[in-house]
């Protein structure tokens, strides 16, 4: 049941705001959200199976990637990782991952920018977790990767 509801939550993006490009309802506008809404889905997934590598695979695989979190600036894609590992070593540190009110913005044909509020429901001795994220998402060799990561 959780499962789709984060489905519909994150196919519910489809229909929002972004550029007024986006808002034409291209088939090539509406290929790109669905797609960008793909990643989201798969990367939480692998999340909630404890697959940390798996949810990475969202990401680009590069020095250049950059994740800003309480922390401050994270460059690269293994040392995002490693942190990702760090911070959350267990299936019951990581919970279950819920996106919702994503806002997905086509910038140009091949980059993108979503908005959402992210939730973690862990056990009570950890306590759930949440906040808001903006990702910069580019369209790299035919797949889009997230390649900026703000969440706190």
């Amino acid at each position: 049941m959780k499962n789709l509801k984060t489905t519909l939550s994150l196919l519910a993006c489809l229909a929002g705001t972004g550029t007024a490009a986006a808002q034409s309802g291209s088939k090539t506008d509406l290929a790109a959200r669905k797609a960008i809404v793909q990643v989201l889905t798969t990367q939480t997934a692998a999340w909630n199976r404890g697959d940390i590598p798996g949810f990475m695979e969202g990401y680009w695989k590069s020095d250049s990637l950059v994740f800003i979190g309480k922390k401050g600036p994270t460059y690269g894609w293994q040392p995002t990782l490693a942190n990702y590992q760090k911070g959350y070593p267990t299936a019951a540190a990581m919970g279950q991952l819920d996106f919702s009110g994503l806002r997905v913005s086509l910038l140009t044909p091949t980059a993108a920018q979503v908005v959402g509020h992210w939730h973690l429901a862990r056990p009570a001795a950890l306590g759930d977790l949440q906040g808001y994220f903006l990702l910069v998402l580019r369209q790299i060799d035919g797949q889009w990767k997230v390649v900026a990561d703000h969440t706190n």
